[in-house]
């Protein structure tokens, strides 16, 4: 696995959940779903629209190798994802992808700071001070020592959000990253993505069901 993974291509790409549906308007009408290719160039932006059920939380779950019940071919820079070993794939999602999962995967038994330390301890990509600014900037640093299972799901939203980037990345993927948050948080979350990302020229995927990241001049794609 080469160290920066410059594109994501996506082809003929259905999960196999869908086979046997190819002729209905919900396959048909897919931008993502067995088209020919599908390219996620590095320092892109772009939102999925998605009905619930659509599979919009597959597709990621797909390009993070975290499912593979699908048919079609999903590479990183020309390799096929499915040639990837273990140790390249604790390499990818360590140092390439990162992913805000739409169940958040929090721990609830410990402590907001303590969910973050987990992450960053392994990367050493922020430091403590950076991370307690993250807080302050989302609304959340007076949670920083009350246990994830008494904040509200908007406020573990932020938490998982702040996690997310406690890592280098080339690409981050976020699905329905600002569900339950209101417009405010919203903008201050798509910003701090942006900045992130900017920073390491890095690509922006998130994926909505009516309330998008709120991201400048994303690609909108419906899948």
């Amino acid at each position: 696995m080469q160290k920066s993974i410059d594109n994501i291509t996506v082809s003929g790409l259905l999960p196999l959940v869908f086979r046997g549906m190819e002729a209905t308007d919900r396959i048909s009408n897919s931008n993502v779903w067995l088209v020919p290719e599908l390219v996620f160039g590095k320092g892109c932006r772009v939102c999925i629209q998605a009905e619930s059920g659509s599979g919009k939380t597959s597709l990621l779950n797909f390009i993070f190798g975290a499912r593979r019940d699908y048919v079609g071919d999903i590479r990183f820079n020309g390799q096929d994802i499915r040639n990837l070993s273990i140790n390249d794939w604790c390499r990818v999602r360590q140092f390439n992808i990162a992913m805000l999962p739409q169940e958040l995967n929090l721990f609830p038994e410990l402590t907001v700071m303590q969910n973050l330390r987990l992450k960053n301890n392994i990367t050493n990509h922020k430091s403590e001070s950076q991370i307690m600014d993250m807080l302050e900037r989302l609304g959340i640093k007076e949670k920083a020592d009350v246990r994830v299972e008494f904040l509200s799901v908007g406020q573990q939203q932020r938490v998982a959000l702040i996690r997310s980037i406690c890592q280098p990345f080339d690409f981050i993927m976020l699905d329905e990253p600002v569900s339950h948050l209101d417009l405010k948080n919203n903008v201050i979350i798509a910003r701090m993505i942006e900045e992130e990302a900017t920073a390491q020229g890095a690509g922006i995927i998130s994926t909505s069901v009516g309330n998008p990241l709120l991201l400048a001049n994303a690609r909108q794609i419906t899948l």
